[in-house]
């Protein structure tokens, strides 16, 4: 069963349903990707239901119980994240693929935007202003997000390193990580194994955790003191870092200016090197 034929029977069956079990139906279809990854005891916590309610609500539905309605859902999130079947249907529905990008970013955007919280934004520029050193890292496309974010920091004039495979794995990396430190990882789909291996090694050393991804059913989010997250959904090329550059624009904008003559200060020592004609042409602008 595909995605869309799983949410249409959900929201049917949802019309006849006593109110509890409606709210467990409604949480599913508003919370797919999440629902699909925890265990049913997570869920069960979440809505202040016993597991037994989530089973008879999975027969309500029609399927033999909570673990199969969970394998649907998986199946269900793994087809909207999988680029070959995503770019399949765009060729069978003779999609215009420029316009489809286009929606789908925007998409991306709100949906972003509408996930963000002020006061996690907030708590943010407390823990890097807090921290004694700042890591960002990521893996594989996630790893130019992460450059992004460690870009903005020394910007600002932050004591910040980068954190991606090189000659040395991550773990390696990680392994300098300790007391006042503060790990902020990006983490698009699919996940890695090392990323988490090198999240765990740093949150046991003692550093504190941000994670940027796009849902709470990433395996980071278990460590992480904060969780941000946003869209990611591409047609083509697995995952777009549209919706996690956005959010890195956000929140390294109110950081600047969170703080204050710190920022400023570093900024105009960083604007110095714009006038340097070894590396700049000035005749086109001053801008980094």
């Amino acid at each position: 069963m595909d995605g869309t034929k799983l949410q249409s029977l959900l929201r049917s069956k949802a019309e006849t349903m006593p109110n509890k079990a409606r709210r467990v139906v409604e949480y599913i279809l508003s919370n797919m990707r999440e629902a699909a990854f925890l265990s049913i005891g997570e869920v069960a916590e979440k809505l202040d239901v016993s597991k037994t309610q989530l089973v008879r609500v999975s027969r309500m539905v029609g399927f033999s119980g909570y673990a199969d309605l969970k394998g649907a859902l998986q199946d269900a999130v793994l087809e909207q994240v999988n680029p070959t079947a995503l770019l399949g249907r765009i060729m069978d529905n003779r999609q215009d693929l420029p316009e489809e990008i286009l929606r789908l970013e925007h998409a991306n955007l709100d949906d972003t935007w509408n996930q963000l919280k002020p006061q996690d934004i907030v708590h943010f520029c407390e823990m890097v202003r807090g921290a004694r050193m700042v890591y960002t890292m990521g893996w594989g496309i996630s790893s130019i997000v992460a450059e992004s974010l460690h870009t903005r920091l020394i910007e600002l004039g932050i004591r910040s390193s980068l954190i991606k495979r090189g000659s040395l794995a991550l773990i390696e990396q990680a392994r300098t990580t300790g007391e006042g430190d503060l790990v902020i990882v990006c983490e698009l789909p699919s996940y890695v194994i090392e990323v988490v291996e090198s999240i765990q090694k740093a949150s046991s050393n003692g550093a504190s955790i941000i994670s940027i991804t796009d849902s709470p059913a990433a395996p980071v989010c278990q460590m992480s003191a904060l969780s941000f997250y946003m869209s990611d959904t591409s047609p083509t090329f697995g995952s777009s870092i549209v919706g996690p550059m956005f959010l890195v624009h956000i929140l390294t904008s109110v950081l600047c200016v969170n703080l204050g003559e710190k920022a400023r200060a570093a900024l105009q020592d960083q604007e110095m090197g714009l006038h340097d004609k070894r590396i700049y042409y000035p005749a086109y602008g001053l801008r980094y």
